[in-house]
């Protein structure tokens, strides 16, 4: 645990502590709790999250939502303990981690079981009401949702530093989705349970759940193989022109930031943070040396950097996830009056995700240190921009850029573990104000 923030270990404490403070109405009401209805949903639940951590990278929710529709507070809260404190954990503190899962847990559904009952659910659970059962099901799971949104969200903001509003607000809507379907799942199975066919009809309610969970696992992966081959690409460019080293992420950074301000949909602003991360792997056909070179280049050595779109498009030609990423990787250096280049386009020919990239480009190679220039100040740079607008860039580009950064702040983040080599002085200026090359 010596990684762990000492706060952040006070805050799994606390957490703890309060959840066994939850257990401790068990000690009177114990005559009336159905122990084997507990042991079965624990027992359904840890071999679940078994399954589920290790094969779907998710939790198994709908037995502790069904617990929660089913038990008492305090009976709902030891569904998740077992399972929780035996969970598979990839990273370690092991100990702390499994802690944290529990108590959290056990929080979550004690207090989505006291909103269900205070709403009359369990009856209506009783009565098979499925209508009626509805309400204090949906309560009972935005109440799980937050509870787990507010443990979570301090824990960033200790751990990590993050804003605790943001971070809560962010983990609540990210979850809700989920957690909603889960919840209907955990609401059949408790109406099921309660039915004349009893517990063996409710574990019907699984294997569809299965299914989904498996389906939505197949996604991840082919998310995380999409990741690992745009990371391979940019380290291996990042290598080879080290003077940039970490550029790619903080323009597919600046892209987003920029796409995200235009209202795309999330779908889109995915395409375009991969278009400003690949938009230099062409790079990996230009020769090291004009990439490192100090001053300024023959017309020659530019004509071979110019060629870089179109080593990248013929690079990323087999890659079909990246979709519209490859005319941006094409196109970024065009320019809104017709003078870039390769094919010298004007106006709207130029694609909307080149337009986006090519803003973001310029700004980072503005406020980044290169062989050639000196990084500028973020101000100065938001202002060469909007000088450029209208003739190289887009100004619809430039105005969101300059809104969000004005808004939130220019903050880069970069995973790149190697720093940037020593930079020389530059003994000229670029040869173009704001255009890398």
């Amino acid at each position: 645990m010596e990684g762990v923030p000492a706060r952040a270990r006070g805050y799994v404490a606390g957490a703890a502590l309060v959840a066994l403070l939850c257990l401790t109405p068990l000690t009177t009401t114990a005559p009336g709790t159905p122990w084997w209805a507990v042991g079965l949903l624990a027992a359904l639940y840890a071999v679940g999250e078994q399954i589920a951590r290790r094969r779907f990278a998710g939790t198994f929710s709908p037995v502790l939502l069904a617990g929660a529709f089913l038990l008492s507070p305090p009976a709902a809260a030891l569904v998740p303990l077992p399972g929780a404190l035996c969970s598979y954990v990839e990273q370690g503190p092991v100990v702390l981690r499994r802690v944290w899962r529990a108590a959290q847990s056990a929080l979550a559904v004690t207090v989505a079981a006291q909103v269900h009952g205070a709403l009359g659910g369990r009856e209506a659970v009783a009565g098979s009401d499925v209508p009626y059962a509805l309400l204090p099901a949906g309560a009972a799971v935005l109440a799980h949702c937050a509870v787990l949104a507010v443990l979570d969200g301090g824990m960033l903001a200790l751990a990590e530093g993050l804003p605790a509003l943001k971070a809560c607000r962010g983990l609540f809507l990210r979850s809700l989705a989920p957690l909603a379907v889960h919840g209907l799942a955990g609401l059949m199975m408790a109406v099921l349970w309660r039915s004349p066919y009893g517990p063996v009809a409710a574990l019907l309610v699984l294997f569809p759940m299965a299914v989904s969970w498996w389906v939505f696992a197949q996604y991840h992966r082919e998310r995380a193989a999409h990741r690992a081959t745009i990371r391979a690409l940019v380290q291996a460019v990042d290598i080879k022109d080290g003077y940039t080293r970490g550029h790619s992420e903080r323009v597919g950074q600046a892209s987003m930031m920029i796409a995200r301000e235009l209202g795309m949909d999330e779908r889109r602003v995915e395409v375009i943070r991969f278009a400003g991360i690949l938009h230099d792997v062409g790079k990996l056909g230009v020769p090291t040396r004009l990439l490192r070179k100090d001053g300024p280049l023959t017309p020659e050595e530019r004509r071979v950097i110019e060629l870089h779109p179109e080593y990248g498009h013929e690079i990323t030609r087999g890659i079909s996830f990246l979709g519209e990423a490859r005319s941006a990787i094409l196109h970024h250096h065009e320019r809104i009056d017709g003078t870039g280049y390769p094919y010298g386009l004007v106006g709207s020919q130029i694609p909307e995700p080149a337009r986006v990239v090519a803003v973001a480009d310029a700004f980072d190679a503005m406020t980044s240190t290169r062989s050639y220039s000196r990084a500028r100040p973020v101000p100065v740079a938001l202002a060469e921009l909007e000088r450029c607008a209208g003739t190289q860039f887009d100004p619809r580009m430039v105005t969101a850029l300059v809104r969000v950064i004005d808004r939130d702040g220019w903050h880069p983040v970069v995973t790149a573990d190697e720093p940037h080599p020593a930079v020389p002085a530059p003994t000229t200026a670029p040869e173009r104000p704001g255009v890398p090359r």
